[in-house]
């Protein structure tokens, strides 16, 4: 069995792909108590039980250097490695610093120093094994990836042989194109009898032997370049369309809404409402979602990221509204019985969605890392 420390918790999304996957959950931390608040709530509405060494309200600064907590989660990662267990954290540290489309500051800003403080926790607590998550800005622009490169080389000089992925959670069947960058690392003493000498010296794992594309249902070409995909339909509100011949069904909005039953959801009214945006809200196409804000989503196509800061509004297919919390979380692929709480504010539910990572990416990846696991085994 293997056992996951999750940080930057969030609403758990990330955390209930491994839960579905058959890992044990040892501990969770969260910074922002709302957050953390959704959660517990959700867990017991699924019925999941409580981490084994419960919830951490805490910064992530706090589980560094000699501080109480820091010797309690040592302690911690030993208990769950002495009973034969593998320990494992897992996190995707809050990542605007490092999305073009947010403020883009690096390691320097307030955000993206959490990504070296979460490495530091890795070399400090040796967990068994580590996924670490974040944003494509943070691979693909030459600024940020000085930094992850060097982040990844204090894990190998700890230790780690590491792989790394580009990808798109649409290729696990979530219903949106949402770019990631993933990084796993396993302490080398655990592989040596499974990497070859080369990769072994360059403290990497080869693809061949972490299969990243194996529990993947769709290749990047195939989700997001398919011929059929609609482009740009007049606004019929409440009008019917039927699904163009060709699109692959699975992934479209209208899809997930009726497999969520979104009107019914617990969720379901909870909304935005401007005073003045009606007349807006019914001037702008279906699929019309080139723009930065007020993008209009296609109830026959897949979503763009959902992301809900800096003023990118989603509005719903065929309804002069904005998409709901119910209508958000289906494009998160989260199973339908997933629900927040009613006292939590709009803003903040509408926030925890878009920091998550989508429900069938992170089963996927928690797949892929059990299969891995099985092979050490």
């Amino acid at each position: 069995m293997a056992s996951i420390f999750s940080f930057f918790t969030g609403s758990g999304f990330l955390d209930l792909g491994f839960e579905k996957t058959g890992f044990n959950t040892a501990l969770v931390n969260e910074f922002h108590a709302p957050f953390l608040d959704a959660y517990k709530y959700s867990r017991k509405k699924l019925n999941h039980p409580e981490p084994e060494f419960g919830h951490a309200l805490e910064s992530i600064e706090q589980f560094l250097g000699e501080t109480p907590l820091a010797r309690r989660l040592t302690a911690q990662v030993k208990k769950v490695q002495s009973r034969g267990d593998l320990a494992g954290f897992i996190g995707g540290p809050p990542c605007p610093d490092f999305s073009v489309g947010g403020k883009n500051k690096g390691h320097e800003g307030e955000n993206g120093r959490l990504s070296q403080i979460y490495i530091d926790a890795i070399v400090q607590h040796k967990p068994d094994f580590f996924l670490f998550e974040n944003v494509k800005g943070l691979w693909r622009t030459k600024r940020h990836r000085a930094f992850y490169e060097a982040l990844k080389i204090i894990l190998q000089e700890n230790g780690y042989v590491l792989t790394d992925q580009l990808v798109n959670c649409i290729q696990y069947g979530a219903p949106q194109d949402r770019d990631r960058i993933l990084l796993f690392g396993i302490k080398k003493e655990l592989v040596k009898n499974l990497i070859n000498k080369d990769d072994m010296k360059q403290m990497r794992i080869s693809d061949d032997v972490f299969a990243w594309e194996k529990e993947m249902r769709f290749t990047r070409e195939e989700a997001l370049k398919t011929p059929h995909w609609p482009d740009r339909d007049p606004f019929l509100e409440e009008g019917k369309r039927e699904a163009p011949s060709g699109i692959i069904e699975e992934l479209t909005i209208q899809y997930w809404f009726n497999k969520n039953d979104v009107t019914n959801h617990a969720n379901a009214k909870d909304y935005f409402t401007p005073r003045a945006g009606l007349p807006k809200f019914q001037s702008i196409d279906e699929g019309d979602d080139g723009k930065k804000s007020y993008k209009r989503l296609h109830r026959w196509r897949y979503s763009p990221t959902a992301a809900y800061g800096n003023n990118e509004v989603h509005l719903h297919p065929y309804k002069a509204r904005r998409i709901s919390a119910a209508e958000a979380l289906a494009l998160q692929s989260l199973p339908k019985e997933f629900v927040f709480p009613k006292e939590m504010t709009l803003s903040n539910k509408f926030k925890t969605i878009g920091n998550g990572v989508p429900f069938l990416a992170a089963k996927g990846i928690a797949k892929t890392i059990d299969n891995f696991i099985n092979k050490i085994r």
